[in-house]
């Protein structure tokens, strides 16, 4: 689960940076939410990512 979720932000924020360098500097706001919401995890040990991955019957 977590080897999952680590794939996804990465991808997620490299997607971000591409669309922020090919479509438009205001697509690094997505990369900002990003960022926000590991650290929110971080603290409060919920990530809205992981609850979407379980409730699609990933295990952990």
């Amino acid at each position: 689960m977590h080897q999952a979720l680590r794939l996804i932000a990465g991808i997620m924020i490299l997607v971000s940076l591409a669309l922020t360098h090919f479509v438009h500097p205001n697509w690094v706001f997505f990369t900002v939410f990003i960022a926000l919401n590991l650290i929110q995890s971080a603290f409060t040990k919920w990530c809205p990512m992981i609850t979407i991955l379980r409730s699609v019957g990933f295990k952990e």
